[in-house]
């Protein structure tokens, strides 16, 4: 069960970080492991709002069905997810203060669950840890 946890600081205020964070469709200027979404994203950023998103990670392409499950306008966003042979996916993002008040910390928690990653636990957490990462560096670039 691999559980990634990943934070950057963004000079920029967090109404600022929220409005590209949520904008599904710039998901992919600063998603890395985002492909498409097949039928667009969440028709509204409300709890219970489910949407389909094509994804690769580690080269392998995925769908997963997403639920979002909490919503915290300028501060939270929560989604769980369906993927292929019996994957689950959490993620949540988390904006709040920078420590040194200059800007937004953004946390970004993934965790995955199912036979199929155990195996390979050791590798997903790695190339998740890899993409959060540079995804959070594209999303400063956006709005830092």
């Amino acid at each position: 069960m691999p559980e990634v946890s990943v934070s950057a600081t963004i000079p920029a205020p967090a109404d600022k970080v929220w409005a590209v964070l949520t904008d599904f469709e710039r998901f992919g200027e600063w998603n890395t492991i985002h492909v498409a979404f097949p039928n667009g994203g969440p028709a509204e950023l409300a709890v219970g709002a489910v949407y389909g998103e094509k994804m690769t990670l580690m080269g392998m392409p995925a769908e997963v069905s997403w639920t979002i499950t909490e919503v915290a306008a300028g501060s939270s966003l929560t989604m769980d997810g369906k993927g292929p042979m019996g994957i689950s996916l959490h993620q949540h993002y988390a904006l709040g203060a920078a420590a040194d008040g200059n800007g937004t910390s953004v946390t970004v928690d993934s965790e995955f669950k199912g036979a199929a990653v155990n195996m390979m636990a050791a590798r997903i957490k790695d190339a998740t840890t890899k993409a959060l990462n540079e995804s959070l560096e594209k999303l400063t670039g956006l709005v830092g």
